[in-house]
């Protein structure tokens, strides 16, 4: 239920989620919990980065239950439904005329870790020991895959992980990866040739003579990606113990812009501001 939280889900966006969320067992005792306070509770948490304990009462649903969904949808693969359902509405949104793309981009970005974080490594390149995320997005910067390793880990070789979760069935379009020069890895170009025949790897490098920072065509939307989900304080750092909740916290800030993308490309969505206004469209652009 609506609490005056930004984060609240707008009706629209509840009847976008509502149907692909696991249906009641109708063995046992009936369901009390209302998943619709659940999620509320879940976009509060990842996007103000709070601990699980400190989750505000106004939700209505304890804290331990609240992790407990989250948990359950991490391991019955909830989220990566979520999130796949709503990459080709977005894409239906924006006037592709596929809901699956036929170009990807993919990278790596390394985020410290906490004294909870189990089996961190160090990036020696970007000095930074905590874990590193891997992203597969196609060319509008939405989330494709999501894979959460230690630092030390190759981008390379993580590669085969991301690219993994795209089969034909999910990625029948697919053509192209585009990449940077740390893909550029025989071990996984074998990989490629042998499960993904006809999928072919483009990387791509600044010109010579550039320093620093510089965008590279088509493979720059994905360190948008990067940007946006670090919008949610959650994603500021690694604080999860275990990976796959790390990769489960990405996805669900995905879940989270997607969400607010629809709710203005509608045109019907409002939701509370916590001063008690309505909050309109409008107020989200800059979220």
């Amino acid at each position: 239920m609506p609490t005056g939280y930004c984060t609240d889900l707008t009706d629209f966006q509840w009847q976008l989620i509502e149907p692909l969320l696991p249906p009641r067992i109708r063995a046992g005792a009936p369901r009390r919990v209302c998943f619709r306070a659940v999620v509320n509770a879940l976009l509060y948490f990842n996007r103000t980065g709070c601990q699980w304990r400190l989750l505000p009462h106004d939700f209505g649903v304890p804290w331990p239950t609240v992790y407990s969904y989250f948990a359950k949808w991490r391991d019955n693969g909830t989220w990566d439904r979520l999130n796949a359902a709503l990459v080709r509405s977005v894409r239906a949104a924006e006037g592709r005329p596929e809901p699956t793309p036929s170009a990807v981009c993919i990278d790596s970005q390394s985020a410290k870790g906490t004294e909870t974080t189990d089996g961190a490594g160090y990036d020696g390149a970007k000095k930074v020991k905590g874990r590193k995320r891997h992203l597969l997005t196609d060319t509008l910067g939405l989330l494709l895959a999501v894979v959460v390793t230690a630092a030390c880990v190759d981008d390379g070789v993580a590669a085969e992980q991301v690219v993994a979760k795209v089969d034909r069935t999910s990625g029948p379009r697919l053509e192209v990866i585009f990449a940077d020069q740390k893909y550029h890895n025989h071990q996984f170009r074998s990989w490629l040739e042998r499960e993904r025949p006809g999928w072919r790897l483009e990387i791509q490098s600044k010109d010579p003579g550039v320093k620093g920072f510089a965008p590279l065509r088509k493979r720059w939307v994905v360190e948008r990606t990067f940007a946006w989900l670090g919008r949610c304080r959650r994603n500021g750092k690694d604080y999860e113990r275990r990976e796959d909740s790390g990769e489960a916290m990405g996805q669900l800030a995905s879940i989270q812009r997607m969400l607010r993308f629809l709710d203005r490309a509608s045109g019907k969505g409002q939701a509370s501001a916590p001063n008690g206004r309505q909050q309109t469209n409008a107020d989200y652009r800059n979220s």
